[in-house]
């Protein structure tokens, strides 16, 4: 697991020595020599990458953990949604006399409607709809 560790002469300006004693210990690192490890082995990854995909793979298991809580919820939302859209429908289908032909004509509208509405349907503009449809 440990390999040989080479000794070499390390210049560098004073801010930075001042940065590696200021943030070694609360690394973790037992000393400063393994704090520039651990930064060279960070850059070298970020380099490798392009330097534009590193940090957001340090973050990936915390997001794809909340993701998926979300996804659960959602689907669990739609579910429930389904579940009561199904129930309106069979009290509606069951309180009214649809004919056929008008059925498949209404669903052709509907698709239209919420393609052109990308979903933002509104109750009220199916009464208007209707009401209008009614008079003609």
């Amino acid at each position: 697991m440990f390999s040989e560790k080479r000794k070499f002469a390390l210049w560098a300006q004073e801010d930075i020595y001042d940065l590696i004693e200021a943030h070694y210990a609360a690394d973790g690192c037992k000393s400063r020599s393994e704090f520039i490890e651990r930064a060279v082995r960070f850059y070298a990854g970020y380099l490798q990458t392009g330097g534009n995909e590193f940090l957001p793979r340090a973050l990936v298991s915390t997001m794809r953990g909340m993701l998926d809580t979300q996804e659960d919820r959602v689907c669990s939302l739609l579910f429930k949604l389904a579940v009561e859209m199904a129930m309106l429908m069979h009290v509606t289908a069951a309180a009214n006399d649809v004919a056929p032909d008008t059925l498949t004509r209404l669903r052709g509208r509907c698709v239209q409607e919420v393609k052109a509405l990308r979903g933002k349907i509104s109750f009220d503009d199916a009464v208007q709809f209707q009401q209008d449809d009614a008079n003609g």
